[in-house]
């Protein structure tokens, strides 16, 4: 059987980008949350960008998933497994072929925003891995951790480096909260990318072909859309840039010219002046040192920690402890 819960309606979406817009944009510096660069057409550009050369972090993830999944189902014998964020749930398919071959698989729990897609991800799901239940869930994994479902042992998987899109307070935020849903001995998942060369990272946000630039500049495009503002697209280009202090990559939008901007949506208008740069998403790089200390802060205890063999990309795998 399968089931799609909604706990984010479309009225929600709406609310909640009006909101981040009025304060983004009001704020100095100006920025805005990475969640809205995914539409249809911000997807596409995503899914582009991990198969680009540059971008080694879901090359990498894979290759370490391909290794170690087996021994992931042999030490978790999860009976249920949640994926946050679960898009296609490509890479998953590898621990959920592990969990099968070991025979303990008996829920799957994919959690999305976009209704469209989970849907479609769940019915490809049930038809692969019956007699496995298969629940889909639309909602935002910062806010409805504890309404998933599935029977224990659960694992939770966050993969793709997506933890490193919280600042630190909102990452001690999501893991003590999903701590405090999990019962002890429930484990989580978790995919870092690592600390390494600036080279390498600026070059994974900023590749030869620009298509993490118009994945960038896609945020302004839903605005457009979505609040009927008049941004002039053409006239941000993109920045990528490494913060060694914070060790992480900053994505910016930065105005060629000065110019105001109307969101009509909002009966806001917005100033920029040339040269000014609004931000829109960092992504935090990881040690092993400090996944462990920001796991156990929030009552997680690392279990087992994985590489890809030129060490660029951390899978962790840790356990819920009383």
């Amino acid at each position: 059987m399968t089931d799609l819960t909604v706990h984010l309606t479309q009225d929600d979406i709406v609310r909640s980008l009006r909101s981040d817009v009025l304060t983004g944009l009001t704020a100095t510096p100006k920025t805005l949350p990475p969640k809205w660069f995914y539409d249809a057409r911000g997807s596409e550009l995503f899914e582009a960008i991990t198969r680009l050369p540059e971008y080694y972090p879901t090359r990498a993830e894979r290759e370490v998933l391909a290794a170690h999944a087996d021994e992931i189902a042999e030490l978790t014998g999860a009976h249920t497994l949640v994926e946050l964020g679960s898009g296609s749930s490509e890479k998953t398919r590898l621990l959920l072929d592990a969990l099968r071959r070991r025979e303990t698989l008996r829920e799957i729990v994919a959690l999305d925003v976009s209704d469209s897609a989970l849907e479609a991800s769940v019915a490809v799901l049930r038809a692969d891995y019956a007699p496995a239940t298969v629940h889909g869930v639309v909602g935002d994994f910062t806010r409805h951790l504890a309404l998933l479902p599935g029977g224990e042992p659960r694992m939770v998987a966050f993969l793709g480096g997506t933890i490193g899109n919280l600042v630190p307070a909102e990452r001690a935020k999501f893991l003590s909260a999903l701590r405090d849903d999990l019962e002890t001995g429930e484990w989580l998942l978790l995919g870092t990318d690592l600390v390494k060369d600036p080279a390498t990272l600026v070059a994974a946000y900023d590749d030869a072909a620009g298509v993490t630039a118009e994945f960038n500049r896609n945020v302004l495009r839903v605005l457009n859309r979505e609040l009927d503002a008049d941004f002039d697209v053409s006239a941000f280009e993109h920045v990528a840039r490494w913060d060694a202090e914070e060790e992480w990559i900053e994505m910016r939008l930065r105005a060629t010219r000065a110019m105001a901007v109307h969101v009509r949506g909002l009966d806001l208008t917005v100033p920029f002046e040339a040269g000014e740069e609004l931000h829109t998403e960092v992504s935090a790089k990881f040690r092993r040192a400090r996944v462990a200390a920001e796991l156990a802060e929030a009552g997680f205890g690392l279990t087992r920690w994985w590489t890809d063999g030129e060490g660029r990309f951390g899978v962790s795998l840790a356990r819920a402890v009383g």
